[in-house]
């Protein structure tokens, strides 16, 4: 009998939970995050996740969505850096979820909260002003792109989204994809095989 599969944009993990602490340290700052089997880079922070929090300064937004959050590098050290917004995390993956929440209160980051739902469902309702996004390329485009509409209807006019993926795994690709939903996307930053967008939402929506 073939043992099930999941990747880690799935709402049932199958992966026993093999629990691990790992260290990140941004400038001065050391982080602390617990991770597990069945989420995104659970053995240390990734290239492109390093890029994507070098390349998407927090400054000026005061409501950020970290969309497809993991186990909560980005949201909580975005959060840490901009102490004066509200941080949302959201994962459709519960142990993920549950792991960033936890990660939240092992850093004392007060200023953020997780959600667990498929995509932007769990922030119906709420508007961002910046959209942090490390797409779940294995999950295939259509998922993707179904995301990245969701994040630019999320967005006020004229918000921010950056999103960073592997230039071999169709970064160049998604960028002209993404094209198609938000006014503009910009290269913004290149490095270790990552390449990280800017896409700015539309200024006026349609009535």
């Amino acid at each position: 009998m073939t043992a099930p599969v999941s990747h880690y944009f799935s709402p049932v993990p199958v992966a026993q939970l093999r629990p691990r602490l790992i260290r990140f340290l941004d400038g001065d700052r050391e982080f602390g995050f617990r991770t597990a089997a069945g989420v995104f880079s659970r053995a240390g922070v990734d290239r492109g996740t390093r890029l994507l929090l070098d390349a998407a300064p927090p400054e000026g937004a005061d409501r950020i969505l970290d969309l497809g959050c993991g186990y909560g590098v980005v949201g909580i050290v975005t959060a840490a850096r901009a102490p004066r917004a509200q941080v949302v995390l959201v994962d459709v993956n519960p142990r993920a979820a549950a792991l960033a929440a936890e990660n939240v209160q092992l850093n004392g980051i007060t200023n953020a909260e997780v959600r667990c739902g498929d995509g932007c469902a769990p922030v119906a309702g709420m508007v961002f002003d910046l959209v942090l996004f490390n797409p779940p390329i294995r999950a295939g485009r259509a998922v993707v792109l179904r995301l990245l509409g969701e994040a630019c209807a999320c967005l006020r006019p004229g918000g921010r989204l950056y999103l960073v993926a592997r230039t071999n795994q169709g970064a160049r690709t998604l960028a002209r994809l993404a094209s198609g939903v938000f006014a503009r996307v910009t290269q913004v930053e290149l490095g270790g095989g990552y390449r990280v967008y800017e896409a700015l939402a539309p200024e006026a929506r349609d009535v």
